[in-house]
């Protein structure tokens, strides 16, 4: 962490580096908002100039004055202050969605005839961009089970081609564990980038650059914000000039924007971040057990479960499991279907890290860029159900999954 950012996570005055702390005083201290305990809102597109040589320091870099919302603004700025302090980084950059901010990571990483070894689950939209777009500009994915460390040097082409190395973990929607640390020892001993998206375990369960990664993003759609109502995302880097470069370069060309009203209110999320990711994390154990014993499930797949295969590497590597449970019924497809039609508490509805719990069919919605005769490749299967447990009663949660399986 470099020393701005350092001053900036005391900069309040207060003290103190609890994630708590941090996530709620870090990068704010009111004085230039008239002593407001809430951030405003900076809904502008520009900014003033005094004069065309106080245009030319902020142009130049000189000065960190903002010049149009496309490429900084003060609200936006905040919420990269404070991500980049909760993911140990040297800085980050904002972006209007999680996808905005993983599509322009690899393409600033990416070039023609580059290629970039992926983990072989991972979100369906991301699979879309590797498998459909950057071939387009003549750079190669190919996947690989990250999973078991084996793979991982073994999956390196021996043409020095890859550039980078692309997971998720938990990986979703299979929940797979990948070891980062040796990932990263792998891969950089190849000259390879590691991005990580750690959407599904939150910095407050999981800090990745901390094990080597190079590039963290996350979808602040999810668990950042925790309500349902923002599109955001964000990537933060060890490297304060990759950070430069991909703000400038990237975000600001290619112009996947965060709004500054997304911003405050993805402020507001982080203030409740760790309350919300450990009534998750306490829900989906729960649920998970419920499943784990139910007659008519045929497997559970969480890591804070004992019996799932990564569960040693889950306990050195994270500080929690977080909220999604995914899980197989018995009786195929049509028994899955019946169950998530028989829900009530329970929503259908794509997404995650909601206050509601949501379930969704993988195969058939959000991963469905995938090859359905192929899926078992891939990690998963058209019997798989993925939970988001929410922060209901886990009593009210359980009593709605046990009504819907007896249907199933």
């Amino acid at each position: 962490m470099d020393e701005k950012t350092k001053t900036d996570a005391n900069r309040s005055g207060r003290g103190g580096a609890g994630f708590d702390t941090q996530a709620i005083h870090a990068g704010w201290d009111g004085k230039h908002a008239h002593g407001a305990i809430s951030p405003p809102i900076f809904l502008t597109s520009s900014f003033v100039f005094d004069s065309v040589s106080h245009a030319q320091e902020v142009f130049s870099g000189e000065s960190a004055e903002y010049v149009y919302t496309r490429g900084n603004n003060p609200t936006l700025r905040l919420f990269e202050r404070k991500m980049a302090i909760l993911e140990k980084g040297a800085g980050a950059v904002a972006f209007s969605s999680g996808m905005a901010a993983i599509s322009s990571v690899l393409l600033s990483l990416l070039k023609a005839g580059d290629e970039v070894l992926a983990s072989r689950t991972v979100y369906g939209s991301t699979y879309h961009v590797l498998t459909h777009l950057l071939p387009r500009f003549g750079i190669r994915p190919r996947f690989a089970d990250l999973s078991h460390p084996g793979e991982v040097q073994a999956a390196f082409s021996d043409s020095d081609a890859t550039k980078v190395v692309y997971l998720e973990s938990p990986a979703n929607p299979n929940l797979g564990i990948v070891d980062i640390a040796a990932t990263c020892e792998a891969a950089h001993a190849r000259g390879a980038a590691v991005v990580v998206d750690n959407t599904f375990a939150t910095p407050y369960f999981q800090n990745p650059l901390s094990f080597g990664a190079d590039v963290v993003v996350h979808s602040c759609t999810k668990y950042i914000s925790g309500h349902g109502d923002v599109l955001g995302g964000v990537a933060v880097a060890r490297d304060p000039d990759y950070v430069t470069r991909l703000r400038f370069d990237f975000l600001c060309d290619l112009g996947g924007v965060l709004s500054p009203f997304n911003a405050w209110l993805l402020v507001r999320g982080l203030k409740t971040l760790r309350l919300r990711m450990e009534r998750h994390a306490a829900n989906a154990l729960a649920v998970a057990r419920f499943l784990a014993g139910h007659p008519k499930v045929e497997r559970v797949l969480y890591p804070g479960l004992e019996g799932f295969p990564q569960h040693e590497l889950a306990m050195r590597q994270m500080r929690g499991y977080g909220g999604i449970v995914s899980f197989e019924l018995k009786g195929g497809y049509d028994a899955a279907v019946r169950f998530m039609d028989s829900l009530r508490l329970c929503t259908i509805a794509v997404s995650l890290g909601d206050a509601e719990t949501l379930v969704e069919h993988p195969a058939s919605m959000t991963h469905r860029e995938y090859p359905r005769e192929r899926l078992s490749e891939f990690g998963f299967s058209e019997t798989l159900v993925r939970l988001s447990v929410g922060l209901e009663d886990p009593e009210d949660i359980i009593a709605d999954l046990d009504r819907a399986l007896r249907r199933a």
